[in-house]
């Protein structure tokens, strides 16, 4: 959430990132309501004051033996007009954090201007480079299909469209990426968290999920209770409305969890397959920091996701996102997409966003300085390191053999028993 001092000062540069963003909100009625809030908070104070003054005077004339009947009736009227005051108050500050939450975080500096994903910038190429097939590769839904290791349509005779089943060998690479990249993680320093995978909505509202994409959730209404849509929701609010040490900054934390998310506004995009699924796997990456770290440390975190991928020895790019391709609550991002043969495109596997103070303020996470002892919010970073499902995807495609078996990656051999190829067996 942004701050409304801020905004008040620096309206000009709020409504250029909103039209970088190709967002259509107009400020004019929120600088309305600030405005006249001030004004009754003046109002407020004045009155206020005057009572506490009368209330000394009556005192003084009660005691005197004086008749204060006529100021007693006075400040009778002035506390009504508090009453009034307060609540035309509370109605205004409503109005304005309801308004608050769903303008998006402003856009660094440095975040290339552009509207579709088009206008995206490739930053890096990595290793190793695409490979080169002597036959035709097939998609990852084939591939895994005929390996019988994955099974959509006894996923959906269970659950519906758009969820996935995976068998034998298939669930046991699933099983090994998770804990291969938790591995890899935590050897990094991150301190590794299982948290609940459902969430209150307060939650939700403090990483900004809602009120803006409520649509996208799962919401258990007997509980009030949502599901998660990505680790990032609990990890980033493990911290919710403390005051942390700035010796204790950078706070890094890595998790597995389950991800749901109901694709609402992906009707008729990726039906087939591991990408688009209502229910998916995912290791997150979350950090707190000093403002004038994050920056830094989103470099870092961008690192770290890296890795896994040269690790795999999956061929992937790593891209900057334009101003209308942000999310809600980033100021910057990096996507790290992977190279499908089978499909023949680039496929997002990790977004790394640092959200500056944005989530922050929702969530109330300060730290104190050392050197001054004030108090300021924290930065909060997150990246996926990486999204399983995408990865495995991956894997499938660009590991795959012209006799349809599958060359488990070196580094996930370990994990697998020892087993370097999967086939029908």
């Amino acid at each position: 959430m942004l701050d409304l001092k801020f905004v008040r000062e620096n309206i000009k540069k709020v409504n250029k990132s909103l039209k970088d963003r190709g967002e259509k909100i107009s400020l004019d009625e929120l600088l309305q309501w600030d405005n006249e809030r001030r004004k009754i908070l003046v109002e407020v104070e004045d009155f206020k004051h005057r009572r506490n003054e009368a209330s000394e005077e009556i005192g003084k004339w009660k005691r005197e033996g004086k008749n204060a009947k006529e100021l007693i009736g006075e400040m009778q009227r002035v506390s009504q007009r508090i009453r009034e005051l307060d609540g035309r108050l509370g109605e205004l500050q409503e109005r304005t954090r309801n308004l608050l939450l769903v303008i998006p975080n402003l856009p660094h500096e440095s975040v290339p201007v552009g509207r579709t994903p088009e206008d995206n910038e490739v930053v890096k190429e990595g290793k190793p480079k695409k490979r080169k097939f002597n036959f035709v590769p097939r998609e990852h839904w084939e591939v895994g299909e005929s390996l019988g290791i994955l099974d959509f349509p006894l996923a959906s005779k269970i659950s519906g469209s758009r969820f996935a089943l995976l068998r034998g060998k298939g669930a046991r690479l699933e099983r090994a990426l998770i804990n291969f990249m938790l591995d890899t993680h935590t050897e990094r320093g991150y301190r590794e968290v299982l948290p609940p995978f459902m969430v209150s909505g307060e939650s939700m509202m403090g990483t900004g999920q809602l009120p803006k994409f409520s649509i996208e959730l799962y919401r258990c209404k007997d509980d009030d209770l949502y599901l998660i849509p990505t680790g990032e929701v609990p990890l980033t609010n493990l911290h919710k409305d403390e005051i942390l040490k700035e010796k204790d900054l950078p706070l890094n934390y890595v998790a597995y969890t389950p991800c749901f998310r109901r694709e609402a506004g992906s009707y008729g995009k990726d039906t087939k397959g591991l990408i688009r699924n209502h229910q998916f796997n995912k290791v997150e990456l979350v950090k707190f920091t000093r403002p004038e770290d994050s920056y830094r440390e989103l470099e870092v975190l961008v690192f770290d996701a890296e890795k896994v991928l040269e690790l795999l020895e999956i061929p992937y790019r790593v891209v900057e996102l334009c101003t209308g391709d942000l999310g809600f609550a980033a100021a910057k991002t990096y996507d790290l997409e992977v190279w499908m043969p089978g499909e023949n495109r680039w496929r997002e596997v990790s977004s790394c966003s640092n959200f500056t103070d944005f989530q922050a303020r929702r969530i109330n996470i300060k730290y104190e300085k050392e050197e001054t002892g004030t108090l300021e919010y924290v930065h909060t970073l997150n990246g996926s390191g990486l999204a399983i499902g995408r990865t495995f995807a991956a894997i499938l495609e660009n590991n795959q053999t012209e006799n349809g078996t599958i060359v488990v990656p070196k580094v996930l051999q370990p994990y697998m028993n020892g087993l370097d190829i999967i086939d029908r067996g």
